[in-house]
């Protein structure tokens, strides 16, 4: 961990930060079992891959939670939330298994040839994520029902009073590759927006 700015910090891989929030989502687990949490919106079965080429959020915060799939399956994730990002060079991608056709690809991309892709009240939630990354003015180990610089807990989330999260007043990510279950937004701009579908796996990354 190095010192980039007075009130900066920086990880050359994101990752390292968002071990302690996967891991505060064991006690959310355990009361969601015992019926103390409700769990949010039912997720599909399949994760899409994310790569950005560079994002720029104001209002950062990150806490664990648990989605829950169609199954009931549930799965432990962290919620990366800002009040307002912009991404240059974003790509997602999703590949569903299809009985007897086989794997059918859904990319979309925006926010290229000098396009930005903007979002208000933008959350992901992931379990993986990759990147470079320098944090302004970052609490780590605030408690995740008092944070105060991002948009607050997502409506619905899994996450017990107290449980660890962290927050930063901008975050700056670059060269992101990370695999996410759902990913919601007040408004997301997507400029310059294609899709395109076909037979076969066709991923971001």
């Amino acid at each position: 961990m190095e010192s980039v700015a007075r009130g900066g910090t920086r990880w050359k891989r994101f990752a390292v930060v968002m071990v302690p929030s996967v891991a505060a989502t064991a006690a959310v687990g355990i009361a969601l079992a015992q019926g103390a949490l409700a769990a949010s919106f039912s997720i599909s079965g399949q994760q899409a891959k994310v790569s950005v080429d560079r994002l720029d959020g104001e209002g950062f915060v990150q806490y664990g939670s648990i989605d829950t799939k169609h199954n009931g399956e549930k799965v432990a994730v962290a919620v990366s939330a800002f009040k307002n990002a912009d991404l240059r060079g974003l790509c997602q991608s999703v590949v569903v298994p299809v009985p007897i056709f086989g794997d059918v690809s859904l990319k979309l991309t925006a926010g290229t040839g000098g396009k930005v892709v903007e979002a208000k009240n933008l959350y992901i939630d992931l379990d993986q994520l990759d990147a470079d990354a320098t944090f302004t003015n970052i609490n780590i180990g605030v408690s995740a029902n008092h944070t105060s610089k991002g948009p607050g807990l997502k409506d619905g989330d899994a996450v017990l009073p107290g449980s660890f999260a962290q927050e930063a007043d901008k975050a700056v990510l670059t060269d992101v590759k990370q695999t996410s279950w759902a990913t919601s937004a007040g408004t997301f701009k997507l400029s310059g927006l294609s899709m395109k579908v076909a037979k076969g796996k066709n991923e971001c990354f």
